[in-house]
């Protein structure tokens, strides 16, 4: 099959090399510009990028697929099908319709749920035990169109963003070659739009911690914003990025972000139910240690405090 691949990140590649090493004859691929990255904030490409020109494949970086000059160029691909997954723009409809099977989305959930940029970082944030894949006809909306394949799988206790995404990406990958083998027997399942719920894009307020909020709650954040954008408290005057935690079981009336004692040489943080205890934690430019040696670092004990960040 004729196709054009649109994808950016990591999380996409694992479908371009299984479209690739399937024998399907890749036109195209698009990925976005190449963006400042590493020490030095060189321009560099993106793993879609890199991977394809290695592979000797047409690529093009349109800073935008609505300018007029890049539309009439998909358009002369003459494309059977598109493949998208996670490329970062919005596709107009004159593309979307350019290939003659349509432009096929593979998700990182099971739809209706979890539409939108970010929906392996929600699903875990709302303490979703099940997600999946989802490939779909793209058409204007936002992750609205008619679905093809679905495949569920579970959200593993501890699993953080970045673990699962390395999960579904092989998925991803398994599940659209399927659906363009079985394009022509698949019957499109339009979504039920009632169910819908939203992944938006994360932003670093996103990761800031609410000690109110119960510990399970907590570590869930915790776990959907690893590893980006990071789930923060603050102890003293310097920000703290909490990777990764658990909860503790145990009542208290300790205000919330006090030290609590559990154990000889054991301290977890009060929240509005339960304690949490950090496992692995990130001081302020500095690298990642275990929550222990922050704690002897830090001179912290019990009575002592965290707080939330404000701004």
């Amino acid at each position: 099959m004729r196709l054009a691949f649109l994808g950016t990140p990591d999380f996409a590649l694992s479908a371009l090399r299984r479209l690739v090493a399937a024998g399907h004859e890749i036109a195209c691929v698009y990925s976005q510009p190449p963006a400042p990255r590493g020490r030095g904030q060189a321009l560099r490409p993106s793993p879609v990028q890199a991977f394809a020109e290695a592979e000797g494949l047409l690529v093009r970086t349109p800073a935008s697929m609505r300018d007029p000059g890049e539309v009439l160029a998909f358009q002369a691909l003459e494309l059977d099908a598109a493949v998208v997954v996670a490329f970062g723009q919005i596709l107009p409809k004159a593309v979307l319709d350019a290939p003659a099977r349509g432009s096929i989305n593979i998700h990182a959930s099971l739809l209706p749920r979890y539409r939108g940029a970010a929906p392996i970082a929600w699903a875990i944030i709302r303490g979703e035990t099940e997600t999946g894949i989802t490939t779909f006809q793209m058409d204007p909306g936002m992750d609205t169109g008619a679905m093809l394949l679905r495949e569920s799988t579970r959200i593993l206790p501890g699993e953080t963003a970045g673990e699962l995404a390395a999960r579904l990406a092989p998925l991803g990958a398994a599940v659209i070659l399927r659906t363009l083998a079985e394009l022509d027997v698949l019957t499109p399942t339009p979504q039920d739009h009632r169910q819908a719920t939203l992944a938006p894009r994360l932003k670093k307020e996103d990761g800031w911690l609410r000690l109110g909020e119960p510990a399970k709650a907590l570590v869930d954040r915790i776990r959907g914003c690893n590893p980006w954008p990071g789930a923060a408290l603050a102890a003293a005057t310097h920000r703290l990025l909490i990777w990764r935690a658990v909860v503790v079981p145990h009542a208290t009336t300790a205000a919330l972000g006090t030290l609590v004692k559990t154990g000889p040489g054991a301290m977890a943080v009060a929240t509005g139910e339960g304690l949490l205890l950090p496992l692995e934690v990130q001081p302020e430019n500095r690298k990642a240690m275990p929550w222990e040696d922050f704690l002897r670092g830090a001179r912290l004990g019990p009575g002592d405090r965290l707080t939330e960040i404000t701004s």
